[in-house]
Formats: structure tokens, C-alpha cells, sequence
């Protein structure tokens, strides 16, 4: 599947991930109603139980695409995104500098009771982030590296080594079997691999190689997880073309301008068997939260047009 082609029609973030600290990634992304962190915590959390419920440990969690630590965020502590941004957002937190930040931040989540149900480590192609999610006792290790183009370092194979469970909520698309393959070879066992994927990227070429290293995978029916909005028209009309062009129906979903993620887990047959997860997740995919204007399409004399509804 060329993975390359189908993100040319999102929308380009780059630049929030250079700086020191996380308030532009707030910003830009909470302008938005990003909310995945949000809406994936619950089911992360139902599934992390349920494998240490099957092998009697704490899980070790290797988030890729990790960025600045989000998800070990939401997840070890009763904080959300939403809340996170609104910390970032007022006068007095934008006017201070990235050291006094990360500072304050190691403070302000150390001040927390840690919820968690695992450890987490991180893997990301951005240096700053990696280094702010540390920094701030985020992420216990992280690894910077873009595994699509590099090997993975002896280092970095030495931190990944104890995975019990790998997680996702957005970097497929970005990855592709390439990366996992690399993780895989340097796991001590087969984790769980826990995958949000938006609908707009295939997943079969990536369950192929997880088969292969005899992993199975299930998706979980009758539920979609949102994403956020849609940045612009442009971003909405192209990703609805890619979905029409794959098949995918997106009434009542990427259509009421809206990007839509799919829950995957991998994981050895015999626990699937043992637990399949329909039976572990229960859901509520975010449809309930308040969010801003979405592009949309109006049917008119015209045929179909984009607007913009609050």
C-alpha cells in the first residue's frame, strides 16, 4: 500500500514536534478537538489489565510515535488532553522558557498519584520530544530513531529488549511493517501490540508480518474512535476520496467532518483464544464531546459542496 500517496492528502504538523516543549503541539492540535489520547485511554487501559491478568506482570509499554509523552500522560495520571492543553494555553505558562517548562512539568506530574497499570518507554523521530517526555519522568527511556531508514542501535535494541505490549494511537500510516519488524527482532517475547489506525490506511500488509511472527490480529466491531477535525476542506475532500477509492464507506463518520480511527490488537493465537477482545473492551468513542466547526458535505442543485458547520 503506498502509505506516502494517502498522507499527502493530510494535513502537515511537522513543525510542533521541533520545539523544547509541548505548548505548540497543544495548540495546534487542541485547535482541532484532538481527543485520541482521550477516547483510546479506557480501552488502553482494559487491555493492558488483561494481559497482566495473563502473565502476572506490570507490562512494559513501548509507545510509537510517542511525541512529547501524551499517552503515558492520560494513562498514568488523572489528567486528560483536554485538560493538559488548557494548562498550557494561559498567559503565564506561554510567556515562561522550555527550561523553566520542563521544570515545572516534572514537578506538576510528580504531584500526581500514578495510576498506571505499566511502565512506559517511547520510540519517536523527534529528539525534543523524546528528551521533554523524559525529562518530565513521562516515559521512563525513549528512542530517538526513524526506523523506517535506520537500523535499530544496540542501545536502543537493549531498552525494547523487555516489551510486553507495543502501542499506537496514530503512527500508522507514518510506519509501516518495517518498523515493527525491527521492534519484533528485538523483543524477548511476542508482546501485544495495541493499534489505532485511522480508516484511510490499509492494515493487511502490517497484520501479514505480524502473522508471520505468529501474531493474530482482531478488530473491534461496532465501534470507530475519533481523531479530530478536519484542518481544512482541502484535508476533508482528499481524505474522503481516498476512503471512496479503498471502499470504505464514511456516512455518518469521516463525512460529518470527523477522522475516524479502527482499534487492532495483535498478540499470539492462544491468547486470543483465551480472551478474545470483544470480550475485553468496552467503548465510548468520543461522539458525545463537544467540538468545533466541521467540514461537511451539503447536498444542493449543484450536487454535493463543502461547508463549514458549527
Amino acid at each position: 500500500m503506498d502509505f506516502p500517496r494517502i498522507n499527502r492528502s493530510k494535513a502537515v504538523f511537522d513543525d510542533i514536534y521541533a520545539s523544547d516543549d509541548p505548548r505548540a503541539y497543544f495548540t495546534v492540535l487542541g485547535d482541532l478537538d484532538y481527543m485520541i489520547p482521550d477516547v483510546a485511554e479506557p480501552v488502553v487501559r482494559q487491555i493492558l489489565a488483561a494481559n497482566a491478568s495473563a502473565t502476572g506482570v506490570k507490562p512494559t509499554v513501548l509507545d510509537i510515535g510517542c511525541s512529547y509523552g501524551i499517552n503515558a500522560a492520560v494513562h498514568r495520571f488523572p489528567l486528560t488532553f483536554g485538560g493538559l492543553r488548557h494548562r498550557y494555553a494561559r498567559r503565564e505558562m506561554r510567556a515562561i522558557s522550555s527550561d523553566t517548562l520542563v521544570r515545572l512539568d516534572r514537578s506538576f506530574y510528580a504531584s500526581w498519584p500514578d495510576v498506571g497499570l505499566a511502565r512506559f518507554i517511547g520510540l519517536d523521530v523527534s529528539a525534543p520530544a523524546i528528551s521533554y517526555a523524559t525529562g518530565v519522568g513521562l516515559l521512563e527511556q525513549g528512542i530517538v530513531a526513524d526506523l523506517e531508514k535506520e537500523t535499530l542501535s544496540t542501545d536502543s535494541a537493549h531498552i525494547i529488549r523487555p516489551t510486553d505490549v507495543i502501542m499506537s494511537t496514530g503512527c500508522i500510516g507514518y510506519v509501516t511493517e518495517k518498523t515493527f519488524s525491527k521492534i519484533l527482532d528485538a523483543t524477548e517475547k511476542r508482546p501485544w501490540i495495541i493499534s489505532f489506525v485511522l480508516r484511510m490506511f490499509p492494515f493487511d500488509s502490517l497484520a501479514a508480518t505480524l502473522a508471520k511472527r505468529g501474531l493474530v490480529t482482531e478488530r473491534l466491531t461496532g465501534a470507530t474512535f475519533i481523531q479530530r477535525r478536519f484542518r481544512d476542506a482541502e484535508e476533508f475532500e482528499s481524505c474522503l476520496a481516498t476512503l471512496a477509492a479503498l471502499g470504505v464507506d464514511t456516512t455518518g463518520l469521516e463525512s460529518e467532518g470527523l477522522f475516524h480511527a479502527d482499534l487492532l490488537l495483535s498478540r499470539p493465537e492462544m491468547d486470543a483464544r483465551a480472551t478474545p477482545l470483544e470480550n475485553i473492551v468496552t467503548v465510548a468513542s468520543g461522539r458525545g464531546r463537544p467540538i468545533g466547526p466541521r467540514y461537511v458535505h451539503i447536498g444542493g442543485n449543484a450536487g454535493l459542496q463543502v461547508a463549514l458547520e458549527p
